[in-house]
């Protein structure tokens, strides 16, 4: 596509059917954008949008896509919609993505989670896809908070029931590349794991970045809970440009990429909670603010930084934006939406801003 000087080949998608579980939530419904951009015909597979209002019909999503309504806890309907979608690629983003809903509704993140993905690769075993990625979480290591950059050699962990199931799934994933993807197959899968993804159309609970735009939309005082938390945070064209990097040269070299990646930030996208507020509460100005206060809750880990080096050495993954522009594009998008601009050519802007 004109304008787009991506890492992957920009002619490799067009006309590609690729398969997308989690098609309706926040990252999927930028991704449907992205391929749309890029003249894949997309398929989607997920559940309706559990938030009001949504990205996916904030832009209208479902106009550009073909969608179908359905739970990745059911195999057979999950099965039968990949083979009817015949692709060249799948990608598994659906899951329950909240540590703190997670601790509310543990059997349920667990379900979806883990025999999600368990069904997911089940299917694509079935179906036989050439390439497929399951994307995880920057959550899934053993976390001992010591302040080193975890890399894909890590063990794997995670102690509140999100973060373990997405450790789970990783185990899943590993389970059946060795069991039912020989090396020398047609069929390859990998896994990717992003870190704190931020941009314009989150509208999930317990989110920082969704938390500071309902604040300001209201002329509220943004509370803060865990000010000293670090984690590595990137506008979400960074890592969907990372997986569809991953799943061309999965596509093309097969083996030699079936394994773990992970998709961060250059260093210094590795902040505090407090200061991804601040350059939010800069780019956003019309009085923003916010205070810290403690309001108790669940424990989430205090500190987490990804080593990007595998992804940058072997897929030439590179990120674009740094953590300022990143947060002018988000209060950008916002106040477009507050606004009631067309957000579908708002966010077409901004990808093609992205690339260029």
């Amino acid at each position: 596509m004109e304008g787009l000087a991506v890492m992957f080949n920009k002619d490799f998608y067009k006309n590609k059917r690729i398969f997308l579980t989690g098609h309706t939530g926040f990252k999927g419904s930028w991704l449907c954008m992205l391929l749309t951009k890029l003249g894949a015909e997309v398929y989607g597979y997920a559940l309706e949008p559990n938030t009001d209002p949504n990205l996916y019909e904030v832009l209208g999503v479902n106009k550009y896509i073909h969608s179908t309504i359905g739970d990745i806890r059911d195999l057979d309907a999950l099965t039968k919609a990949m083979a009817e979608s015949k692709p060249d690629i799948a990608i598994h983003m659906a899951a329950q993505p909240l540590v703190r809903e997670s601790y509310r509704i543990p059997v349920e993140t667990y379900a979806t989670n883990v025999m999600g993905t368990v069904h997911f690769l089940e299917a694509v075993r079935q179906v036989g896809v050439k390439a497929s990625i399951v994307i995880t979480t920057d959550k899934v290591y053993e976390n001992d908070e010591s302040g080193r950059l975890f890399n894909e050699s890590d063990r794997y962990g995670g102690d509140d029931p999100y973060s373990n199931s997405k450790a789970c799934c990783e185990l899943v994933t590993h389970s059946y590349r060795k069991s039912f993807f020989p090396s020398d197959g047609e069929s390859q899968i990998a896994s990717a794991r992003a870190g704190n993804v931020i941009g314009g159309g989150d509208f999930s609970e317990n989110r920082l970045i969704p938390d500071c735009v309902r604040a300001v939309l209201d002329n509220q005082t943004i509370i803060l809970r865990s000010p000293r938390a670090v984690r590595p945070w990137q506008h979400v064209l960074e890592p969907l440009t990372g997986y569809l990097t991953l799943a061309e040269a999965l596509y093309k070299d097969g083996a030699k990429f079936a394994s773990g990646w992970n998709f961060g930030p250059l260093p210094e996208g590795h902040v505090s909670t407090e200061e991804i507020v601040r350059l939010f509460c800069k780019s956003w100005g019309d009085n923003a603010r916010y205070e810290v206060k403690d309001l108790g809750g669940p424990h989430e880990a205090g500190l987490l930084k990804l080593d990007i080096k595998k992804s940058i050495e072997q897929l030439n993954f590179q990120p674009h934006w740094d953590l300022n522009k990143t947060m002018e594009t988000i209060a950008d998008w916002t106040k477009a939406f507050k606004s009631g601009e067309n957000m579908y050519d708002v966010t077409m802007k901004q990808i093609n801003d992205y690339f260029e």
